[in-house]
C-alpha cells in the first residue's frame, strides 16, 4: 500500500522529510480505498462524507506547507484537524453500524495523525 519514497521524491523532493505530510497523504489513499469498499456495499451516503473529509486532511497539510505566514501555518493545519474529527465521526459511524466493512485500522490511523496534528499546531502557537 505504501508508496515507495524514491517514487514520492520523484515528484515532491521534500515530501520524504515530513511526517504529517507523509502520514496524510497515505491515510487518503487507505481512505479512497475503503470508500471504494463502501460504495461496493452501496453505502453510499457515508462513502460521500468520508471520501471529502479524509482527503481533505492531507490537502489542508500540503496547503500548509507554503502557507505565507506563521498565523496562516496554523490556521492551515488547524483546518486539518478539524477535518480529521470530522473523518472520525464517519468512521465511527461506520464502526458502529450494522453490515459496514470493518475501519479499525484507520481509526487507528487517524487517532497517529490527530495527536501529530495537535503537537504541530501546539508547538507552531507556543513559538
Amino acid at each position: 500500500m505504501y508508496i515507495e519514497m524514491a517514487e514520492n521524491k520523484k515528484y515532491n523532493p521534500n515530501l520524504e522529510d515530513n511526517l504529517i505530510v507523509n502520514l496524510s497523504f497515505q491515510f487518503a489513499l487507505q481512505v479512497i480505498e475503503f470508500t471504494e469498499v463502501l460504495e461496493s456495499h452501496r453505502k453510499f451516503a457515508i462513502a460521500n462524507q468520508l471520501i471529502r473529509s479524509g482527503t481533505s486532511i492531507g490537502a489542508n497539510v500540503r496547503e500548509a506547507q507554503n502557507a505565507e505566514s506563521k498565523a496562516d501555518f496554523v490556521h492551515k493545519m488547524k483546518v486539518a484537524a478539524k477535518e480529521a474529527d470530522e473523518t472520525e465521526y464517519w468512521l465511527l459511524l461506520a464502526h458502529h453500524s450494522k453490515n459496514y466493512p470493518s475501519c479499525e485500522e484507520l481509526l487507528d490511523k487517524l487517532i497517529v495523525i490527530k495527536k501529530v496534528l495537535s503537537k504541530i499546531i501546539g508547538t507552531s502557537k507556543g513559538k
